[in-house]
């Protein structure tokens, strides 16, 4: 009955996104060509569409966001940190000119494909951050996110296996084989406590032939580094291989390639664990405060590599609160509050 329920509130919640899709897409009219391919997923035809290059390249993933995937412009202006009101002028932005200046929306052919495919791929990813982030929560919407966001994927993949289609649903499923070991009764356990005999070892498996598979197209790409640094944490915890030296080089490259504020501090942390505490404090050092000052996980490695030397207390409470009070989950929360108060 349980299961039985919750299909129905699913099915429930995929049909009213559909009706906001098609109400917030009134302009869509796809004429079908012999050119044009059969997307199986109608959310994923619609973000192809919402890929336009009349449309900013800023406001594409939003707009999917927002308009097929049913999310609200607060969170995805978490994703893209940035205020909630520059999201949402953004997004209205974006709307104003489809309406005004008539854009042509339609399903595009095979040769258009491959160019919004970037865009879909990053929308994807951030659904499926947005339903990790609500591990532990009550929010069945998110919840659903990560399912939805692997089943994006999966149909992306059979409609053009392209290396870096490949690698996000690799790193997805990478992430999510360990979703079950991030929270025990209610606490969260980071990943280097993780009890593994809890861990989905198919969905790593399936993970690593997927990887394998995008490697051998020759077409490196950011998701596909983000899934091999996700194999080697795998592997490490697994075999008990020490494996922190690969780790940060694709770190290093990862941050070359996409140097975005995740990337940087994701660096820093792996520099941490092969060259010290110091190296990883000298590396967050290096980013500009309009980019950390309110980004959570920088504060949070901030203050656990300050915990680690021991030398001042004081940079190191006030590390440990700003990470506190920026952190929504409340299990991190506690998991940070308890680490805050362990002895120097």
């Amino acid at each position: 009955m349980v299961t039985a329920r919750n299909r129905l509130r699913d099915g429930a919640r995929a049909g009213k996104t559909r009706e906001q899709t098609t109400n917030s897409l009134l302009v869509l009219a796809p004429t079908q060509t012999e050119k044009m391919p059969v997307i199986a997923d109608k959310r994923l035809e619609l973000m192809f569409v919402c890929a336009h290059p009349a449309i900013d390249a800023a406001a594409r993933t939003p707009l999917m966001l927002q308009t097929v995937l049913g999310l609200t412009a607060e969170r995805i202006a978490s994703s893209f940190l940035v205020s909630p009101d520059t999201m949402g002028r953004r997004l209205s932005r974006a709307k104003a000119r489809i309406k005004h200046t008539g854009i042509a929306f339609e399903v595009p052919d095979e040769d258009e494909i491959g160019e919004r495919t970037g865009d879909v791929l990053e929308a994807i990813y951030a659904a499926y951050g947005h339903g990790w982030d609500s591990t532990g929560s009550d929010d069945q919407t998110r919840k659903g996110l990560t399912e939805e966001a692997i089943w994006l994927a999966r149909v992306l993949v059979e409609l053009r296996p392209d290396a870096e289609a490949l690698g996000l649903l690799a790193l997805m499923l990478f992430c999510e084989s360990r979703s079950a070991a991030r929270r025990v009764e209610g606490r969260y356990v980071p990943l280097a406590e993780q009890d593994t005999a809890l861990w989905n070892l198919s969905m790593a498996r399936e993970a690593e032939d997927k990887l394998r598979t995008a490697g051998g197209l020759e077409q490196p790409g950011r998701f596909q580094l983000e899934a091999a640094i996700q194999s080697v944490l795998v592997q490490s915890r697994l075999t008990g291989a020490d494996l922190r030296l690969p780790a940060w080089t694709l770190h290093g490259l990862l941050a070359q390639k996409a140097p975005t504020i995740g990337n940087l501090v994701g660096l820093a942390a792996a520099t941490a664990e092969v060259h010290g505490p110091e190296a990883g404090l000298h590396e967050l050092a290096q980013l500009p405060e309009a980019m950390t000052g309110d980004y959570q996980p920088f504060w949070a490695l901030k203050a656990q590599l300050l915990q680690q030397l021991a030398t001042d207390q004081h940079a190191t409470a006030t590390a440990f609160w700003r990470a506190i009070g920026l952190t929504e989950d409340g299990a991190v929360r506690a998991y940070l509050i308890g680490k805050s108060t362990q002895a120097g």
